[in-house]
């Protein structure tokens, strides 16, 4: 009897002491954005067919290339990508752009959304840090980013045009939307009291942009030690391996802007070398999707969860086919840009002159 006690007693501490190392207030911060991030789909979804003469005639988004740009250039203004992509889908699921067009706004908030690493580096060179480290690691996520996202686009288009993902679909979707529509449609009405239909995109907007920033805040510190990242070394000269840890970080993180901000001061510190990253930012730029495939559920569009798939897919079947058969001809190939990028001022005002001017010229077409 008294030995059941003991025992009792001790799992009751072990119990006790696991409860007492949850991190509550980071749960409800989680908790919250996550609401919030329903709640601007809500809202954006409410208003996006107010927009579309707007995003039309005014920006003239009616093909892809002006897709791209648009979703380019929107995601430098924000400095994120992941709402851009929200977005993207909202316009789609009111009938503003098409299937394509959807497809091609993602695409290029993807590709915006790598500006936020260069930025980090610029911070890092302000603060007297070396030009060529500094920046390297911002040039090499977006170059691998820009070269995996488009040849990923084709393959997208391809899947798209020819129906292959058609079949794949959340099941739960109408479920989860039903529930959503009981405790948001009510909110959205409230809005609707007083502001005009398309003023709820804007309200939506920085809903979603705070909803990220909060969920960012609620992901654990990283507590780097010189021991675990010396057993870590033996790890990262695997390709695959760093595919896959990239994939991991920003499926739980859920920003492609965090698993790669990191990279920054990793890097800074010694403990990975550009040629190392290069599998990870291509396994982070595939998980990056999770948060746009939750807003296609939320949408209880198929068709928009069918775009998302499409990104998800050709950036996986891109991403392994470099890996499997010709990633050290890769890897060359990008370090080399970035080196030829940092080697001097004329060369790198040349490159954030292209990246500024290619998705406005995309825009324009």
């Amino acid at each position: 009897m008294q030995q059941q006690q003991a025992k009792a007693r001790t799992r009751l501490q072990v119990a006790l002491a696991l409860w007492s190392r949850i991190a509550w207030g980071k749960v409800l911060l989680f908790l919250i954005s996550l609401f919030l991030f329903i709640l601007a789909i809500t809202l954006m979804k409410e208003a996006s067919g107010e927009l579309a003469p707007l995003v039309r005639d005014r920006f003239r988004v009616n093909n892809m290339a002006n897709a791209l740009g648009f979703g380019w250039l929107f995601a430098y203004v924000i400095m994120s990508g992941s709402p851009v992509a929200a977005v993207a889908l909202t316009f789609f699921d009111a009938q503003v752009i098409d299937q394509l067009g959807a497809f091609a706004m993602i695409t290029g908030s993807r590709l915006g959304a790598s500006f936020i690493v260069i930025f980090i580096g610029f911070i890092y060179v302000l603060r007297g840090r070396d030009r060529a480290a500094s920046l390297g690691m911002g040039l090499l996520s977006l170059l691998v980013t820009a070269t995996t996202v488009l040849a990923a686009f084709g393959v997208g288009i391809l899947f798209l045009n020819n129906g292959l993902l058609d079949g794949f679909e959340l099941q739960a979707g109408g479920i989860l939307n039903s529930i959503t529509d009981r405790i948001f449609d009510p909110i959205a009405g409230f809005f609707l009291a007083f502001l005009p239909r398309w003023a709820l995109f804007l309200v939506g907007l920085g809903i979603i942009i705070l909803s990220f920033n909060l969920f960012d805040k609620c992901l654990p510190q990283m507590a780097l030690k010189e021991s675990q990242m010396g057993r870590m070394s033996r790890v990262v000269y695997r390709p695959l391996v760093m595919f896959l840890l990239g994939a991991s970080i920003t499926m739980i993180s859920m920003s492609v802007s965090v698993s790669l901000s990191i990279l920054v001061p990793l890097s800074q510190r010694g403990f990975v070398r550009r040629e190392n990253v290069i599998p990870y930012i291509m396994g982070a730029n595939i998980t990056t999707f999770i948060d746009t495939m939750l807003a296609a559920v939320l949408l209880n569009n198929a068709d928009a969860f069918t775009i998302v798939a499409a990104g998800m897919v050709g950036m996986t079947v891109v991403s392994l086919v470099v890996l499997l058969f010709f990633f050290r001809i890769y890897q060359q190939a990008m370090l080399g840009m970035a080196d030829w990028v940092t080697a001097r001022k004329r060369h790198l005002a040349l490159f954030m002159i292209s990246i500024l001017v290619i998705p406005v010229l995309l825009l324009l077409w």
